[in-house]
């Protein structure tokens, strides 16, 4: 598995605690402090996540009072996961070596 773009990997991250939607995963990237995603981003980076058996639709949702019943929600699946967790661990690494490198402090 390639290195995930890092707006596939904030997907993923988005996508790893709840189905979401295109407007909804936006918001939580923008509340973690990543950089604002253009729309256009986001749903070519959904496509490609999409194709590459990542993240799938989901094909029937309930809609709740406030949903709208257009929205496309998505899933991560079991590939998507794994890759997730591949990306967390070799950025784990990278702050780590950070770290050592004294560009970011110790943990106490």
């Amino acid at each position: 598995m390639a290195t995930l773009r890092p707006i596939e990997f904030e997907i993923l991250l988005s996508l790893a605690r709840e189905e979401r939607h295109g407007y909804a995963i936006i918001q939580d990237i923008a509340s973690r402090g990543g950089e604002t995603v253009e729309t256009g981003t986001l749903y070519r980076a959904l496509q490609r996540l999409t194709e590459g058996d990542f993240v799938r639709p989901i094909a029937q949702r309930r809609v709740g009072p406030g949903d709208d019943e257009r929205r496309q929600y998505y899933a991560i699946t079991p590939t998507g996961r794994h890759a997730a967790v591949a990306e967390a661990r070799r950025l784990a690494v990278l702050v780590d070596a950070a770290r050592e490198a004294r560009l970011l402090p110790r943990l106490a």
